[in-house]
C-alpha cells in the first residue's frame, strides 16, 4: 500500500487541490538583504515588509504572483485564494496586479482575492485602503489582532461590511500559539451575532491548541454553533518558537485531529511563500499536507482529501457542477 500516491490520485480524481490561503504578492521576495528580519516576531514582519512595498511596481507585484500561481497550476491547483496587501504603503498598486492576474489567468483556476489589512481597519487612513479594496475582492479579508485592545470593533467593521456586500470574510486569529488568545472564540461570537453562519473561516487558530480540553471542546460546539470554517496553514506556524509557559502538550498547529471529529469543515493552504515570514517555504501543497497529516498524527486519507479539495471549495464559496 502507497497511502501518498493513494491520496494524491484521490486529490485529482477530485479535480485538483485548492489552496484556500496565500500570500502571492509577496513571494519571492526574499533578499540577501531581508533575510536577516525571518527572525522577527510576526508583529515585527508586519512593518518589516513596509520597505519592499514602498518600492513594488505594479510589475513586480504581477510578476511574483503570476510565478506563484504557474506553480500551483503544474501541481494540478483547481482554486486558491490569495491575500493581497491594501494600505497606504502599497496603496492600489497590488489590486491592479492582481486584476491582471485575474483577467490573465481566470478561464484557467478559480481564483478568489482578499485584503490584508496588515494596518488594521479603525484607523482613518488603513480604513479608506480597506474600503478601496471591498469592490475588488471576492471575500473580506481580517487581522484583529493589529487593532490591539480594540478586536471587537475591528470584526464588527469586517462582518458589517461583508454582510452589506454579501461577501465570505476570512480572518486571521489566534496565532500566538498561547493559551490568553481567544480570538477564533470571539469571532465565532460575531459570526453568530451578525447572522453569517456558513460564510466566515478563521485561518491558524493555533492558540486553541494551547487551552486545556474544556475550553476546546466548549469552543468546538461553539464554532459548530456558528458553522464557522477553519484553514490550517501547517507549515507556517510549525516553527513556532518554544516557550516557558505551560500549555497541555501539543504541536503549534491548527488540531485538524479534533476539528474533524467535532465536524467542522477544515481547509488548508500554504500562506507565505520565500519571504521574510517563510523563506524556505516554496509552495509544495503535497509537502503542506503532509506537514499536517503528520503534525496532527491524522491518517484518514478520505478526509485528508476533502481537507485538500472540496473544504477548500466551500470555504472560498466556489460551487463545481
Amino acid at each position: 500500500m502507497n497511502p501518498k500516491e493513494i491520496l494524491i490520485t484521490k486529490v485529482k480524481e477530485k479535480g485538483g487541490w485548492v489552496n484556500a490561503h496565500a500570500h502571492l504578492d509577496r513571494a519571492y521576495t526574499l533578499t540577501k538583504q531581508n533575510f536577516k528580519y525571518a527572525y522577527y516576531s510576526i508583529k515585527q514582519k508586519w512593518y518589516l515588509v513596509d520597505d519592499m512595498k514602498r518600492l513594488a511596481t505594479i510589475d513586480d507585484i504581477y510578476m511574483r504572483m503570476e510565478k506563484a500561481l504557474e506553480y500551483f497550476l503544474i501541481q494540478g491547483t483547481q482554486a486558491l485564494c490569495t491575500f493581497i496587501d491594501v494600505d497606504e504603503i502599497i496603496e492600489d498598486r497590488a489590486l491592479k496586479a492582481a486584476e491582471q492576474l485575474r483577467n490573465n489567468y481566470g478561464d484557467y483556476i478559480h481564483i478568489r482575492f482578499a485584503n490584508q489589512v496588515l494596518k488594521g481597519v479603525l484607523d482613518k487612513t488603513a480604513k479608506y485602503w480597506f474600503d478601496k479594496s471591498i469592490e475588488f475582492v471576492d471575500i473580506i479579508g481580517g487581522l484583529p489582532s493589529k487593532d490591539s485592545g480594540k478586536e471587537q470593533e475591528h470584526l464588527d467593521i469586517l462582518l458589517e461590511t461583508a454582510k452589506n456586500h454579501k461577501k465570505y470574510v476570512h480572518v486571521h486569529v489566534d496565532q500566538l500559539n498561547i493559551n490568553n488568545e481567544k480570538e477564533t472564540e470571539q469571532l465565532a461570537k460575531k459570526t453568530i451575532e451578525y447572522g453569517m453562519q456558513g460564510k466566515v473561516a478563521a485561518i491558524h487558530s493555533i492558540s486553541l491548541a494551547a487551552h486545556d480540553k474544556t475550553y476546546r471542546d466548549k469552543t468546538y460546539n461553539l464554532i459548530n454553533k456558528a458553522d464557522l470554517m477553519v484553514i490550517s496553514c501547517p507549515i507556517a506556524w510549525i516553527d513556532h518558537k518554544r516557550s516557558e509557559q505551560l500549555t497541555p502538550s501539543h504541536n503549534s498547529i491548527t488540531p485538524v485531529d479534533e476539528m474533524i471529529t467535532k465536524g467542522i469543515v477544515v481547509a488548508f493552504g500554504t500562506d507565505n511563500i520565500c519571504d521574510i515570514y517563510k523563506p524556505f517555504s516554496d509552495g509544495n501543497l503535497w509537502l503542506e499536507l503532509r506537514v499536517m497529516l503528520e503534525a496532527c498524527h491524522y491518517y484518514d486519507i478520505n478526509n485528508l482529501v476533502k481537507i485538500a479539495t472540496e473544504n477548500g471549495l466551500k470555504v472560498l464559496g466556489i460551487k463545481i457542477d
